[in-house]
Order: structure tokens, then sequence, then C-alpha cells
């Protein structure tokens, strides 16, 4: 899977998600400008000792980011772009592994002509109304893990052990 964070702003939202991405395997996108240094102590403190697993590529623009990811659109990997705007929910879509999940920036999500251009891509977690939205790297999480669930979590392993005792036997 692709994460795609849109002009993120806060450097420990961006290191959760790249620490999430790397447990996943999932690639992480950035499209500049960004709120913060690549090298940002705070960044590499929310993604642990993550962040040197983690396949993290940065773009220029979205524009960039299109032209160099060339199977968006045509019929390898679809784009699919989080926003409380959409009509469809997280769950109504079927995920496939090389598919692109964009999120937008903290203070006001993916610009409304991106979304336009890509309505039947927009999908939205539901929430109470009032609320403006989730936190972004809960929201990548959310999302992500239905993708991986659709595919059956292939790839990831569930150790099921507990560090110091074992699990009873039935």
């Amino acid at each position: 899977m692709h994460i795609v964070l849109h002009q993120p702003e806060i450097p420990s939202n961006t290191g959760n998600i790249g620490r999430t991405c790397a447990a996943t395997g999932s690639r992480l996108h950035l499209i500049r400008p960004l709120g913060f240094s690549i090298n940002e102590k705070a960044l590499k403190r929310a993604g642990m000792d993550y962040w040197d697993e983690l396949d993290v590529r940065v773009y220029i623009n979205f524009s960039d980011f299109l032209e160099k990811n060339p199977s968006i659109g045509n019929g390898e990997s679809r784009l699919f772009m989080a926003t409380t705007k959409a009509r469809r929910t997280y769950c109504d879509v079927t995920y496939g592994k090389n598919d692109y999940i964009m999120f937008g920036r903290e203070s006001g999500g993916i610009p409304e002509q991106l979304l336009v251009d890509n309505e039947e891509g927009c999908i939205r977690i539901p929430m109470l109304d009032g609320t403006r939205s989730l936190n972004l790297a809960n929201s990548t999480s959310i999302i992500l893990y239905e993708a991986l669930r659709q595919q059956g979590f292939e790839g990831l392993t569930d150790k099921g052990s507990l560090h110091d005792l074992e699990w009873r036997t039935s």
C-alpha cells in the first residue's frame, strides 16, 4: 500500500504515520511544502527507531507526485483521497495492494480542486455532525488497516506471543 501526505504540517503526525507505514510495509509519499524538516527531531522521535526502515519519497508538488507514479490511473493502481467532504465512506470501496491513499494537511485537508477532479476516489470516515476531523495519524491508521484487512493482512505476521509468559493452551 501507499500512503500519501499532501503538505503535512505537524512533524509528530508524520512521524507516527511513518511508524505505521514501516510496521505494515507501506510506502510513505510526502508532497511539499512540508511544515517541518525531514531531519527534525520531533519527526524521528514519533517514528521511533522505525524511520530508517521506512520507504519514504518526497515530491515538489502534486504534479510531480503524479508524474513519478505513472501507475495511478492506468489500471495498475488507484488514488483514494480521504476527506470529510466525501459521499462514500472508506468501507464502501475495495482496495488493491498497489493503491494510494492520500491525506491532506492538518489545517485544511486536501485542496478542494483536487477533490473535485477525483470525486470517485474521495472517501471519508463517518463522524458525528459538528466534528471537523480526526487526528491525521489516527485517520491514516483507520483507513490503512481497513485496506490491509480486505487483503487478508497479506505479508503481515501475527506473533501472538507474550514477552515473559506463555499463553495457556485450551
